[in-house]
């Protein structure tokens, strides 16, 4: 479309009226006209013929094969093109990718989707190969990558292009969560898992390299978010939680593998306490952009102790919350991750965007595994109901 820009100065959240008053006031920054006089020529000046006939700008593709060098090279180039979180990474060599590609049916030249980190950029194409590319890359290993495809699929960057630094979560329901050896218990959000580590790094790949994240060009985050680095990725606990599993509550089979996405902010500390208290904690959080929406991340004692006063399901506390505090019902949501060492329960400002399907994503035959798959070392917890020292 033949659209013509003007662009006031930066930023314009939470700034002063008289700053906006000057700014309304002032030049263009980067036409340097007065902005009022560029936005008033913008709405009526005829179109030239170079805007009746706009070239669409495309990115040049990459190769699709990089020529032979030292590792340490390599990995040299990796970084300085930014194709990295920074972090070390899996060199994706053809015989790295060729392995991750048994993960899948799919032929690797299918197109998986489109993804851009911003609104303002072209949304690019990417296959099946490229999603293996940057599974390789951050450690993931076969029976990862139709979990990785249907994040691909839905073009949902994890590093959202916003001056405000967005964070994002991953919530995986289903069969797959064991099956690939997902954590949804004692340390889900805590680095001892290596499924829930390589899938949430994976998708920060994914974004920089799929979608094009670039700071100052198209990620324009103010301060940034660590939480980036895995996105808060891990399952629910549907064996120990008293309450719906999370993705039937949107509407799918309990036996059908979802993946959940959150955007927000932050998590709002740890706490501990009855459903009033959750109240008083949601209605204190900033109300970012008029859109107060709260998902809370509980270890399974805290849904007994909910059942225990009373609330049957989560739409019961749902219904209790939003009375209390004026937040609408359906911008609350409730995960149930943890170990049963603590009732503990943090409120983060994060929003439900979407929830999608894995089924179409994993093999006829099932899912791949390595002869002796990947795994962590898990203990088991002896008082993991939460009774350690109480007496009986």
């Amino acid at each position: 479309m033949p659209l013509r820009y003007s662009y006031p100065p930066h930023p314009v959240g939470f700034i002063p009226r008289s700053y906006l008053r000057r700014y309304v006031e002032g030049n263009n920054p980067v036409t340097g006209r007065p902005i009022m006089q560029d936005i008033i020529d913008g709405l009526t000046r005829p179109l030239t013929e170079e805007e009746k006939q706009p070239k669409i700008a495309k990115k040049p593709k990459g190769p699709r094969l990089l020529e032979p060098d030292t590792e340490i090279n390599l990995r040299r180039l990796f970084i300085e093109e930014g194709w990295t979180d920074g972090l070390p990474i899996i060199l994706p060599t053809e015989e790295l990718v060729e392995e991750m590609l048994k993960g899948t049916d799919r032929d690797p030249q299918e197109v998986v989707g489109l993804m851009s980190v911003t609104t303002h950029q072209e949304k690019l194409e990417y296959t099946v190969e490229k999603v293996a590319v940057n599974a390789v890359m951050a450690g993931a290993r076969p029976e990862h990558l139709p979990l990785l495809l249907a994040i691909a699929s839905t073009g949902v960057p994890s590093c959202t292009s916003s001056t405000t630094s967005f964070a994002s979560m991953l919530l995986v329901n289903g069969p797959i969560r064991k099956e690939i050896g997902m954590n949804c218990g004692l340390a889900a959000l805590s680095p001892f898992n290596f499924a829930n580590s390589v899938i949430g790094r994976a998708w920060t790949l994914m974004s920089i390299n799929l979608g094009n994240a670039r700071p100052g060009e198209t990620f324009m985050a103010s301060i940034g978010n660590n939480l980036n680095y895995n996105n808060m990725c891990c399952a629910e606990n549907e064996e120990m939680s008293l309450f719906t599993p999370f993705h039937v509550e949107k509407g799918f089979q309990a036996d059908e593998s979802a993946v959940s996405f959150f955007r927000g902010w932050s998590m709002l500390g740890m706490n501990i306490g009855p459903a009033r208290y959750m109240a008083d904690v949601l209605e204190r959080m900033p109300d970012f952009h008029k859109r107060k929406a709260g998902t809370f991340i509980m270890d399974p004692l805290v849904a007994k102790g909910l059942r225990e006063e009373g609330f049957k399901d989560k739409e019961d506390v749902r219904q209790f919350l939003a009375k209390k505090t004026g937040t609408a019902p359906e911008l609350i949501n409730f995960i149930v991750v943890g170990g049963e060492t603590n009732p503990l329960w943090v409120l983060t400002d994060f929003a439900h965007t979407a929830t999608v399907s894995i089924e179409k994503w994993i093999p006829q035959n099932g899912i791949y595994r390595d002869e002796r798959p990947f795994r962590m070392p898990v203990t088991e917890i002896a008082c993991k109901d939460g009774t350690c020292g109480l007496p009986s």
